[in-house]
This record gives C-alpha cells, sequence and structure tokens, in this order.
C-alpha cells in the first residue's frame, strides 16, 4: 500500500520571508527557536523580526539551542514558551532549531507530560503551530515530523514524531546560507545526499519517493564541483536548499538507514558532525545495497563508479580522528538497537556494523 503525507507549504526564493509575511502568522505571539549565531548571522532572524513587526505580530527570542539540543533543556524552552504566552513557534537554523522547535511545541502544551514521554508520539494536547526557516542545506527538517534529541543516559541520539510535528510552512532563501562557513555546507550537502540515498535505497522506498530522491541527488550532481572548489552562488546555495528539501520529504515517507543510526555513536562521543560522520559511513553501506539501485544513485550524482563517489567524499569530509576497537564496539552495541535496522535493504547484524565501521574509519 503506497502512503504519502505532506501537509508543509513551502515558499523558495530569495526574500520569500519577507514577501509572504502574512504567511509567517499562525496566532497572536510567536517564540522564535534558534541558535545563538546561527539566525542572526545569516540574516533570517531579521528578516523574520521585520517580517513579524509588519504583520504588528509581539514575538520571543529564545537563542539558546546548541548543536545537538539535549532532551532537558527542550522541556526547560517549552516551560518559556507557556510563561511568555506564546501560541506558535518559528524555528530558524539548521537541523538542530529545527528539531528543537518540535520538541519545545510538544512541551509547551503538555505541561505535566513526563520528561521521557515525548518519545510515545501521542500526546494530551497538539504541539504548538510551527513555521520553518532553515539556513543550512542539509537536514531537510523543515518537511519532515523528526525531532533528534540528545540523550545522555543512553549516550546516543533518538527521535520522535507524529503528524502534527509537521511544520506549517517552511521558507527556503538561498542567501541564508552564503555566510555559512564551507565546512558546514559540504557536511549539511552529505546529510542532504545521505537522506537521499537512503530513502531511495531502504524497504519502505515507493516509486514517488524514488522519483523525488533522484531529483535530489541530481541537483546535488549539478553542484558538486562548486562545493568542492568552495564557491556557491546564491542561486545555487537556492537549489541545495530545494534538494535538502526534497531529502526531507522523500525520508518523512520512508525513514532512515543505518547511515544514520551508525553515525549518531560518532557524533555523540568523537563530536564529529552529523553530515560529515554520515558521510564517512556511506561507501561502505552502498557497497551491501543492490547494484542497479547504486547504479541509479551514481547517476543522478554524475559519478561513473562508486569508487569515484568514495574519493570525492575523501576530498570534502576532512577527518583526523582515530578510532580503537573498544569505541567501534560501544558504538555498534547501541547502533544495533536503533529501529532504522529494520528499514535497512540487506540483513544488519552487529558484526556487520563492527566491520563497516572498521572499514569506514581506521
Amino acid at each position: 500500500m503506497l502512503k504519502f503525507f505532506m501537509p508543509t507549504k513551502i515558499y523558495v526564493g530569495k526574500d520569500c520571508v519577507l514577501e509572504n509575511a502574512g504567511e509567517l502568522m499562525l496566532g497572536k505571539k510567536a517564540f522564535i527557536v534558534t541558535g545563538k549565531s546561527s539566525g542572526e548571522k545569516s540574516g533570517a532572524l531579521g528578516d523574520v523580526i521585520k517580517a513579524l513587526k509588519k504583520e504588528k505580530i509581539p514575538y520571543y527570542v529564545y537563542d539558546k539551542i546548541e548543536n545537538n539540543p539535549e532532551i532537558g533543556d527542550m522541556a526547560k524552552g517549552g516551560e518559556i514558551a507557556r510563561e511568555q504566552g506564546c501560541d506558535f513557534i518559528i524555528g530558524i537554523g539548521g537541523g538542530s532549531p529545527l528539531d528543537a522547535s518540535r520538541a519545545i511545541a510538544v512541551y509547551a502544551t503538555n505541561k505535566d507530560m513526563e520528561l521521557y514521554d515525548i518519545f510515545k508520539g501521542e500526546y494530551k494536547s497538539k504541539p504548538l503551530p510551527m513555521v520553518a526557516v532553515p539556513t543550512t542545506v542539509g537536514t531537510g527538517s523543515e518537511v519532515t515530523p523528526y525531532s533528534i534529541l540528545t540523550l545522555h543516559k543512553e549516550k546516543t541520539k533518538k527521535s520522535f514524531s507524529c503528524p502534527d510535528c509537521f511544520f506549517k510552512t517552511a521558507f527556503l532563501d538561498g542567501k541564508y546560507i552564503l555566510k555559512l562557513p564551507l565546512q558546514v555546507v559540504r557536511n549539511t550537502v552529505v546529510d542532504a545526499m545521505c537522506h537521499l540515498i537512503e530513502g531511495f535505497t531502504n524497504k519502505k522506498a515507493s516509486p514517488l519517493t524514488d522519483y523525488i530522491a533522484l531529483e535530489g541527488l541530481k541537483i546535488i550532481g549539478r553542484h558538486k564541483g562548486e562545493i568542492e572548489v568552495g564557491w556557491l552562488s546564491e542561486g545555487a546555495c537556492t537549489e541545495l536548499l530545494r534538494s535538502s528539501c526534497l531529502g526531507g520529504i522523500v525520508i518523512s515517507q520512508t525513514g532512515t538507514t543505518i547511515v544514520h543510526s551508525m553515525g549518531y555513536g560518532l557524533t555523540y562521543f568523537k563530536d564529529i558532525p552529523h553530515g560529515m560522520a554520515n558521510g564517512l559511513l556511506l561507501y561502505e553501506y552502498l557497497k551491501r545495497v543492490d547494484k542497479a539501485r547504486v547504479t541509479d544513485c551514481l547517476s543522478a550524482l554524475g559519478f561513473d563508479s562508486l569508487e569515484g563517489l568514495k574519493d570525492y567524499l575523501k576530498k570534502i569530509l576532512p577527518i583526523s580522528h582515530s578510532f580503537t576497537d573498544e569505541e567501534i564496539y560501544k558504538f555498534s552495541e547501541i547502533s544495533i538497537k536503533a529501529r532504522n535496522v529494520a528499514s535497512c535493504p540487506f540483513p544488519v547484524t552487529q558484526d556487520i556494523e563492527i566491520e563497516m565501521y572498521k572499514k569506514s574509519l581506521q
């Protein structure tokens, strides 16, 4: 049975926030969720504030979001949103602020909910409605229902989702990407690439998600040379935002695979950025996938062989970390428990994950 649900309205193009200010307004007071610098440096926060002032909507800026948001901090954010009397959320930034927006939206309307009950995906009250303004080209979080939070007690990340956790509206403007450091752009583009490939290759793929995934990969393929040399125009950034969005649309239907769950350990224990962590594992994953599927991905990206993709990823994802056998065993012990193991297109055991880690990292 084919099922497809995508309720987010998407605007793409220069100044789309300012030109569609009325679409930001989902209530009487906005709670803006962003990082300490992501919203301000990109210019997105300034545009959102201008739009809110134009519509005479009061707001509160919550700029406490760090990379890899921790679950306890999200509950605190929800409490502040309640105290401020905010009735809708605007998330500005990369995956961390957008994931945080969902969690804060849930905690804001479910005052007495136990901290870890958020992962059940069923709440007494619906989350606050949300708008997304992404400022990186990787997560596609603006069009997924997932929020990925750090759990220190389990030494990993864990996701929750529900149909009401989709953003109502998303604004994609390439000008917000121009001030990002090059390595951040590379890491996040690789994250988008992984979303598209994992969605295309996993058990839940459908003809519709296949089409969307290949379109997203073609966009990355057209710009892979610019990503490597480090020069991206505003137009190219908007295109890459669209590719990231397509990746989000795909995984909102299919979910991810073990590339993501295995990557979480590298982020949690070694502080390797999420997209880079996924990219380091991608080659070993694709070696085990049906060759016809891999060929379709490589063709869309403009590579003649899997080795060509491997060499490209090595160029744009420099890493100096070292990994012991003990660390790799610890990573695999956690990642093998992830739900997306079941979505993988080949049988997965802890021994297979250990082998993939060693060949990818040592």
